[in-house]
């Protein structure tokens, strides 16, 4: 039995027992003190239960029980005050009641609470009396049962409910998967496996998981890194890094030795070595292709384990490996049967010797059963008899897996309409293994295919229902306002061969995708040889290294309208055929390196003359507007992780006659950006302004009132920022302001009430602003205000003027996924 246990009873009878003498003492506390007095006495029999049932619970319930504990023993601190309070003290009498209603707010949390003590207890008998696969799948059945009370809880918000399906999807599928199907003999069998290797074998530093394309070896890896004993064994020091075909080595060799060490000390070329950890680390490195590049990334550190997951077995450095097994028969029919039916067997109605014969053609593998399933879901008989016959057809004994995957999975492209089936192929122009932010992605399909917003995301939400792309947020994406550099798309790298694959079966001046598969030191041969003709791509993705003006073809692309430069560098020369791309609306640049880029020859910016958006990661923009005529096209500009210097200032140039029809301005991760230049209120059009995680940023414009037609302005996570200019209150259209994590911002503007329009404001984490102004009770248009519980009762003593403003309670969120990027 654990030690909180026993203290959790003594707490709550302490506690219960000192309610029980304030309740007849202090009249502001009596009530408060009755209603907790009467939810401790419905709680302290299943505390008690749990106290004498002899059972040790796991640390995560275990963990939830320490911090009821830690709310009770504040509570009965909370209560002695009011004990020793005199009634005279009125003011002291009414805080201490304040803190009393949070206290029985909390305990009503738990008991209601996403695991309620009933549930603890139940489970805690269950645990003991059951095997251990049945308390796993009760803990799924309830995680999903409280997941969906959680999400419902939040209220609807117009606007968000094809992000919020869509992620809830991506999520359930996720837990199906690894906690229904493949608990399965597979799964068991590589968790003993990986634990014996990993943890029971001292004289292993480094094993792998070697296994097909689409077979589950990163699922395995993921469930062992989240295997509560593995977890304690390496006390939550897990690193998971993705190495891919193309990696950054020498970032990826910083990232283990400064998570590892806590050092950035790494010397170029030689093994990373000397050093031991203050406790023992697990490094999973993740489709790994090259032996090179994996002895270059296995630390030799005393206590450090490495997981290296890949293809391949990599035999002259790995001693053990672990080859994933297959699905077995029954699994792979109850995997396949949740995406083609809903549920885990076969349907009555269903032909069944067809189902297994479309099953068996996908060989056990899980990534081919879960596409194909999807792609066949809701489709007639015939449609399920043509499938299995085109899944069944001959190949070359001497075939790869990897095509011959390929060949199978193309059905589940067959019956996507063209407008979807092209959007899908676009996806081969990102890099392998890479968060695809999805504001570049809709972009691009609105260049390409003519989209309006909500058509992109019914496409996106089509795929990803397909199991072709997989949708991930952060904490606060998908609602109305959320910008969609808050969410993300990923791509098993099966999936995206299968769009490179399709993308290149014509000649190469005449596909409308000219892509780069992974990174090269120069532009393919093949472009090269064909350079004396036009290249007629639509889509034109490049991947490479420091380009200087003599590594570039001169090449003519007279339809191209999307060209993506992927590169890694310090340094890079735009291309001069960029002169050659009359047709060219999107521009995106993204560096991979872990330093800013300066790039050079801007000046073949002011031929183009029809682009509508830039998007910009991790380069210098110093040189950006030196002979920029105006872009009167230009609609967005995005600035991720930029070096800004003094680019936007008024002595530099004139942005609002560079940019005069510009509609959104995004400035993200900008650090030298200490004061945003009052030039851009002269950009009349401007319609969303996003100035976020600028680190720097101590000031706004006073001229900010000029924006007359600003409808969004995002200023989250601006850290020194400490109050907003009274000329914010002047933004007559404005609708939303983000000021979630400017920790320092003490207080909103006095006539912030003049914001007629304002909807909803997010002020999470902003925890120095103690009072709010008079005026806001004259913003009539609010209707939502997200805060920390400590603020919301601010909000909470104006509902009696504003009785259509509901309050959301943020929950703390602590991601730290951006470590891997």
């Amino acid at each position: 039995m654990a030690v909180t246990d026993f203290f959790v009873g003594e707490i709550v009878t302490e506690l219960l027992k000192m309610m029980v003498q304030l309740s007849s003492k202090s009249c502001h506390c009596k009530a408060m003190a009755a209603q907790i007095a009467n939810s401790l006495q419905q709680i302290l029999p299943i505390i008690e239960e749990i106290k004498y049932s002899g059972v040790e619970l796991p640390a995560h319930r275990q963990s939830q029980l320490d911090r009821f504990s830690e709310t009770l023993r504040k509570g009965i601190e909370i209560t002695e005050k009011a004990l020793q309070c005199s009634r005279l003290n009125i003011y002291r009498n009414l805080r201490l009641a304040r803190k009393l209603e949070k206290l029985e707010k909390d305990i009503c949390r738990f008991i209601n609470s996403t695991l309620p003590v009933h549930i603890l207890a139940d489970v805690h008998h269950m645990r003991f009396e059951t095997t251990e696969r049945f308390d796993r799948l009760e803990g799924v059945w309830l995680e999903r049962r409280l997941e969906s009370m959680r999400i419902r809880a939040d209220g609807p918000v117009e606007g968000r409910w094809w992000a919020e399906e869509a992620f809830m999807r991506a999520r359930e599928e996720e837990r199906f998967e690894t906690n229904s199907v493949n608990i399965g003999i597979g799964l068991r069998v590589g968790m003993r496996k990986l634990k014996e290797m990993v943890i029971g074998r001292d004289d292993l530093t480094a094993v792998g998981i070697s296994g097909l394309g689409g077979s589950g070896k990163t699922t395995l890896a993921t469930e062992f890194c989240n295997d509560p004993e593995v977890r304690r064994h390496f006390k939550e020091k897990i690193l998971v890094l993705t190495v891919s075909q193309s990696p950054d080595v020498e970032q990826l060799r910083r990232t283990i030795w400064g998570y590892v060490m806590g050092s950035d000390s790494v010397y170029s070329y030689d093994r990373i070595v000397h050093g031991r950890p203050a406790n023992s680390a697990l490094l999973v490195l993740d489709d790994v292709w090259s032996i090179s590049v994996l002895e270059k990334l296995i630390p030799d550190i005393s206590g450090c384990k490495t997981l290296v997951v890949s293809r391949f077995k990599f035999t002259e450095v790995l001693r053990a490996t672990y080859e994933v097994e297959l699905l077995r028969e029954s699994e792979a029919i109850a995997l396949f049967c949740h995406y083609a039916f809903g549920q885990q067997s076969i349907p009555l109605a269903a032909n069944h010797n067809l189902v297994k014969q479309v099953v068996n053609e996908c060989k056990c593998l899980p990534l081919a059963l879960k596409v194909i399933g999807a792609s066949l879901r809701e489709q007639s008989e015939m449609f399920w008899n043509n499938a299995q016959t085109r899944l069944s057809r001959g190949e070359p004994i001497c075939e790869s897996h990897e095509n011959k995957l390929l060949r199978r999975m193309a059905i589940s492209m067959e019956h996507l309409s063209s407008k979807v089936r092209e959007c899908f192929l676009d996806l081969g122009c990102f890099p392998e293994d890479k968060k695809i932010p999805l504001d570049i992605l809709i972009n691009v399909w609105k260049e390409l295919h003519d989209l309006d917003d909500e058509e992109a995301l019914a496409v996106l939400f089509e795929l990803s229902q397909k199991n072709l792309l997989t949708l991930v947020k952060d904490a606060r994406g998908g609602d109305i306002y959320s910008s969609y550099f808050e969410m993300y798309v990923t791509q098993h790298d099966v999936l995206r061969d299968l769009a490179l694959h399709f993308s290149s079966q014509e000649n190469v001046n005449d596909r409308k995708r000219l892509l780069m598969s992974k990174s090269e030191m120069q532009l393919p041969k093949e472009w090269s040889r064909k350079s004396d003709q036009p290249f007629n791509a639509r889509l034109v993705s490049i991947h490479t290294g420091e380009m200087k003006e003599m590594d570039w073809t001169q090449m003519i692309f007279p339809e191209a309208e999307v060209l993506i430069l992927n590169f890694s560098s310090s340094g890079y020369f735009l291309p001069p055929f960029l002169c050659n791309m009359p047709k060219l609306r999107a521009l995106v640049m993204l560096n991979n390196n872990a330093t800013h880029a300066t790039i050079s020859n801007f000046s073949v910016f002011s031929s183009l003359i029809n682009l509508r958006s830039i998007w910009l990661e991790k380069v210098s923009i110093a040189q950006l507007f030196d002979a920029c005529a105006p872009f009167k096209n230009l609609r967005k500009i995005s600035l991720v992780f930029c070096k800004i210097k003094n680019s936007l200032d008024e002595s530099a140039a004139n942005v609002s006659q560079i940019f005069p029809f510009l509609l959104e301005l995004k400035i993200d991760h900008c650090n030298d950006l200490v004061k945003l230049p009052s030039s851009i209120c002269e950009m009349q059009s401007l319609k969303c302004l996003s100035v976020t995680n600028c680190h720097s940023l101590i000031q706004l414009p006073t001229n900010l009132w000029e924006l007359k037609n600003l409808q969004i302005l995002r200023l989250s996570a601006c850290p020194l920022l400490t109050t907003l200019p009274p000329g914010i209150c002047g933004l007559s259209c404005l609708k939303y302001i983000d000021l979630s994590q400017c920790v320092n911002l003490i207080s909103l503007p006095e006539e912030i009430g003049k914001l007629a329009n304002l909807d909803k404001i997010d002020m999470r984490e902003c925890s120095r602003i103690r009072t709010l102004p008079r005026s806001v009770v004259c913003l009539q248009s609010l209707c939502h205000v997200i805060c920390e519980e400590d603020v919301s009762w601010l909000w909470e003593d104006l509902k009696s003027h504003m009785p259509n403003l509901y309050i959301q309670v943020a929950e703390k969120c602590f991601d730290l996924d951006w470590l891997n990027d």
